[in-house]
């Protein structure tokens, strides 16, 4: 979908957009501006995704650590016994899934590819080096925008959890909207060069602020250009008038 499709498909999507500006001054106010770098290489990066899936970070770790000690190389991997992949990664949790998938991967780029690499992604563009990714079994637009964005410095914008529901409660993105179609709206409010410390803040403020089960708005640096905050709690806003 081109920018212009967007933008006329998202509604009231200039209001949404003039957000950006002051909500990304007053979250690096708080948080700072996180620099871009390379977290891992990519193909790295990929793995550890698919890891990631339904799981916490912690365990996610765990499992990629154990998995990098206990083969020397990703060859080793795609070739090893599913059940020893298995094992492995079982911190992770479903690793009868995540097993067999990380091997099938492995399988995949090295037939395409001649080599257990990824690094053709990094000139290739944007919008085919998704499109490659997400034909991947088990791997979709989030940890597409992952790889890009974490694996190689590329302006892409992942949408996870925490970025899905305080994005609706700010009203950047309409209210209902699947973290799948999110994606394209969030690259299209924020500036490509902001991608990675934007995304990072609005993580951070989800875990610490506008939470899953509570959005502290009394303690939040954003609520006056909050959707939720404005809309859905007129009360509070006229006691403080």
């Amino acid at each position: 979908m081109t920018t212009s499709n967007l933008t006329n498909s998202v509604p009231d999507f200039k209001r949404r957009a003039a957000k950006y500006e002051p909500i990304a001054k007053a979250l690096g106010g708080v948080y700072g501006y996180p620099a871009w770098r390379q977290w891992l290489p990519p193909l790295d990066e990929l793995v550890s995704c698919i890891l990631s899936q339904s799981t916490t970070d912690a365990n996610r770790d765990r499992a990629f650590d154990t998995l990098k000690a206990r083969f020397k190389t990703y060859e080793e991997v795609r070739d090893a016994a599913p059940e020893a992949v298995i094992d492995a990664i079982k911190v992770a949790g479903l690793g009868n899934q995540k097993g067999p998938r990380i091997q099938e991967v492995l399988r995949r780029i090295y037939d395409e590819r001649g080599e257990m690499s990824i690094e053709f992604l990094r000139e290739m563009p944007m919008d085919e080096a998704k499109a490659w990714l997400t034909s991947l079994n088990g791997v979709g637009p989030k940890t597409a925008a992952i790889v890009m964005c974490f694996g190689f410095n590329r302006p892409a914008f992942p949408v996870d959890t925490h970025v899905h529901r305080v994005g609706q409660r700010i009203g950047f993105l309409p209210e209902g909207i699947s973290a799948d179609k999110a994606h394209p709206v969030m690259e299209a409010i924020v500036p490509p060069e902001a991608h990675l410390t934007f995304h990072l803040n609005l993580i951070k403020h989800g875990r610490e602020t506008c939470t899953a089960r509570v959005a502290h708005c009394e303690r939040c640096p954003i609520t006056e250009w909050c959707d939720y905050y404005n809309s859905f709690r007129p009360t509070d806003n006229k006691k403080k008038k």
